[in-house]
């Protein structure tokens, strides 16, 4: 069973696009989705510095329109349904956070022009929820998971991420997250986060009640490929639901680990993560052992990619 796995935000640094655009066509397709999105994108990913591209509004398209391209230039099609002759086909695909919406496209819930739109808007949206209050987020590395999260719950924060293999990502307040610092996990390790808000909390309600409004004219298909939710790991088979738990999950914590638990319980053997790869293939190393992993950082991992999925 061969995976391909999209990351969430985050995983952008500066310049991370300029390789790619020497792959024929590919800085083409970016200007025509620069449309949709209303940003550069080229700009954003070549030139554009890490303060730039922290913005949720520039990170989050930017991400779903690198993975989409990636993608295209490792050989899947971006209509699984179009049948082209020798395109690459996972048997599986999942995304991580934002991520979701490019392993939507991949699965055929949506077709790169409505993630995009619907991916400007969640930006958008959370950018601004992420302004009425401050919060942010904290990385916990280690300890025991209970452990983690009654200390998560204590200080009353959220545990917006659970990723599995160590790892659980806490948001909520500023004031809160400073409280739990000082008073650690046992055997853990605290990372804060250079992100703008605390996404997959309660504190992004507004921007789930702004995308129900958008989606309202987006008429998703139903999956052509095996297509796991962050909820809970389940594999979803209908498109209108999944677009459902894609808004929901904007306000509600990612479940990474339940994700990876599926795709071991699929027998998953191989994992290709789309650019900018690095993070989920790196979980998978260690919660998914045995399983070979390849991140599309550069065009030169794409033969590598290729040799997995064959």
């Amino acid at each position: 069973m061969l995976v391909i796995v999209a990351p969430g935000q985050g995983a952008q640094t500066p310049g991370f696009l300029t390789p790619w655009l020497e792959i024929p066509g590919l800085a083409d397709r970016l200007s025509a989705w620069s449309e949709v999105v209303g940003l550069d994108l080229i700009a954003c990913g070549t030139t554009a510095d890490a303060d730039a591209i922290r913005d949720t509004a520039v990170a989050q398209p930017l991400l779903v329109a690198a993975g989409l391209a990636a993608a295209e230039a490792l050989g899947v099609p971006l209509d699984p349904s179009a049948g082209a002759e020798g395109a690459l086909r996972p048997g599986l695909v999942a995304g991580h956070s934002v991520g979701e919406l490019t392993a939507a496209v991949l699965a055929g819930v949506l077709t790169p022009e409505q993630a995009l739109t619907l991916v400007r808007e969640r930006g958008q949206a959370m950018a601004k929820a992420a302004g009425v209050t401050e919060t942010g987020m904290v990385a916990v590395l280690g300890g025991v998971e209970d452990d983690v999260l009654a200390a998560i719950d204590k200080h009353g924060l959220t545990p917006a991420n659970i990723n599995g293999a160590g790892q659980i990502v806490a948001g909520g307040t500023l004031e809160r997250l400073e409280e739990f610092r000082a008073e650690p996990p046992a055997r853990a390790r605290l990372i804060p986060l250079s992100v703008a808000g605390a996404f997959h909390t309660s504190h992004m309600a507004p921007a789930v009640d702004h995308l129900r409004e958008v989606v309202a004219s987006i008429t998703p298909r139903d999956p052509s490929v095996a297509l796991l939710s962050n909820a809970d790991g389940a594999v979803v088979a209908d498109g209108g639901e999944f677009l459902e738990r894609l808004i929901n999950q904007v306000a509600n914590p990612v479940r990474w680990d339940a994700c990876m638990a599926t795709m071991a319980d699929r027998g998953v053997t191989a994992m290709v993560e789309l650019l900018p790869g690095g993070t989920l293939t790196g979980l998978a190393k260690r919660a998914l052992r045995g399983v070979a992993t390849v991140a599309l950082k550069t065009p030169d991992d794409l033969d590598a990619a290729r040799a997995v999925l064959q």
